[in-house]
């Protein structure tokens, strides 16, 4: 396995580990905006979750689809940060039968009752496709980390 496929893994069971992301988009006069979202990822890596097309951050997405985001392990000591910082294209999901399949698996995933089959419904499912990724992780040493540009792998 090349280090770039093993780095790729990393980044992949960090985000199959995690369920929340914090997701940072740009307002209408520039100022930041972040807020924490239930995510599922695929296999490429791409990050799917759900959000209410009136939320700030929806509106924020609408006037421009790009984003930062980041996964994280909770921690009480330095050497326990490890986490993902993420930079990407944004854009809802448009395909019927795709989005099916994807609310269905994140709604097993989040354990959503039939409670929230009117929220969904009512929802925008996005998919964030990653840019850039830099994966932290103090558990090997203070700062280790390493970054890939998705496409230069």
């Amino acid at each position: 396995m090349s280090d770039g496929n093993k780095k790729l893994e990393l980044i992949a069971a960090l985000l199959r580990q995690e369920s929340t992301l914090a997701l940072a988009t740009v307002g209408a006069h520039g100022e930041p905006c972040v807020a924490p979202l239930f995510y599922i990822c695929d296999e490429k890596l791409a990050l799917y979750w759900l959000s209410a097309p009136v939320s700030e951050h929806s509106r924020n997405l609408a006037r421009n689809p790009t984003a930062a985001a980041t996964v994280y392990r909770h921690a009480e000591n330095w050497k326990d940060i490890r986490g993902l910082q993420i930079r990407g294209h944004v854009a809802p999901v448009m395909d019927p039968t795709q989005r099916r399949d994807l609310i269905a698996a994140y709604s097993e995933r989040f354990k959503l009752g039939a409670v929230f089959k009117l929220a969904i419904s009512q929802s925008t499912l996005y998919v964030l496709r990653p840019t850039f990724f830099r994966l932290i992780d103090n558990s090997q040493t203070f700062q280790n980390r390493f970054e890939i540009v998705v496409g230069m792998v």
